[in-house]
């Protein structure tokens, strides 16, 4: 299974994904986060901003993500995936039966306000290019498998509901 936070930049993508590696740890649930932010900075750092760029990012996630699902990982996947052509891509790449798409979904001046690294700050100065939700559009999904709003949800209670979601049998999917 291959979990997929997505959502805009201070949505929350980090913080619930190593709430769920924890969550599946206790449970003796073997799993890995795949981080955006850490993905940029090695396998994927040789990447821009531009829409080919983030083609080319959300491809090698998918693949490696997918990789390590097929040897027995559920893998949890912190990304943004700002466009719907993006996700489907995704999708394509690991199997819409493996893959379980959760949209953290957050209004954009509370992301900006909870900004851990400064970066909207930056976008809004002109220092950072291409900053998704200010010089770079970020499309509502679609057709996420699971919606959590991150403003009116706590961490706990995000957590709680992600956890009872890919738990369900009715689902047809999960662990």
């Amino acid at each position: 299974m291959i979990i997929w936070l997505m959502g805009l930049p201070g949505s929350g993508k980090s913080t619930l994904a190593t709430a769920l590696k924890e969550s599946f740890d206790k449970a003796d649930v073997q799993s890995f986060v795949l981080d955006g932010d850490v993905l940029r900075k090695g396998i994927c750092a040789d990447l821009g901003f531009s829409v080919k760029d983030r083609s080319e990012n959300v491809r090698r996630i998918a693949h490696l993500s997918k990789l390590m699902s097929q040897a027995g990982l559920v893998v949890i996947v912190a990304s943004i995936l700002p466009l719907e052509e993006l996700r489907v891509l995704a999708r394509e790449i690991i199997d819409d039966e493996a893959y379980y798409e959760i949209y953290l979904k957050c209004p954009l001046n509370v992301c900006q306000t909870r900004d851990p690294k400064g970066l909207y700050k930056k976008a809004l100065n002109g220092e950072v290019k291409d900053f998704t939700g200010i010089s770079a559009p970020f499309e509502e999904p679609v057709q996420p498998d699971l919606v959590i709003d991150t403003n009116k949800l706590s961490g706990e209670q995000s957590l709680e509901i992600i956890l009872q979601s890919i738990l369900l049998p009715e689902q047809g999917r999960g662990l």
